[in-house]
């Protein structure tokens, strides 16, 4: 069995390591798209929205109910793109750790 010190250096490093992968993501984006990308929303993996682009087409009054479902579509799109950015990079920082199986990082 390894000795305390030894798990606390590995636990530092742990989270030295996290803390690294959670700045890596704001710098990672992704774009959520609805309607056939008439509205575009840009966020970062960590879940920043970053901006939105919204065809002229859609700016019409009669278009507003339209508009606002295809926001939130984007909006839900980007954020399961930023999901699965973060996953994908979170699953590198703890490939070579030894975890539990279903040990998930951040706790």
């Amino acid at each position: 069995m390894k000795s305390l010190e030894d798990i606390m250096a590995m636990a530092q490093n742990v989270q030295n390591e996290l803390t690294k992968a959670q700045a890596g993501l704001d710098t990672i984006e992704v774009e959520g798209a609805a309607g056939g990308g008439l509205v575009k929303v840009k966020a970062s993996a960590k879940g920043r929205i970053i901006g939105v682009d919204i065809d002229e087409s859609l700016l019409a009054p009669s278009e507003k109910q339209m508009l606002e479902d295809l926001i939130v579509a984007a909006f839900n799109d980007a954020k399961a793109k930023a999901d699965a950015a973060s996953n994908a990079e979170m699953s590198k920082m703890t490939s070579g750790l030894p975890l539990p199986p279903g040990f998930k990082l951040p706790f």
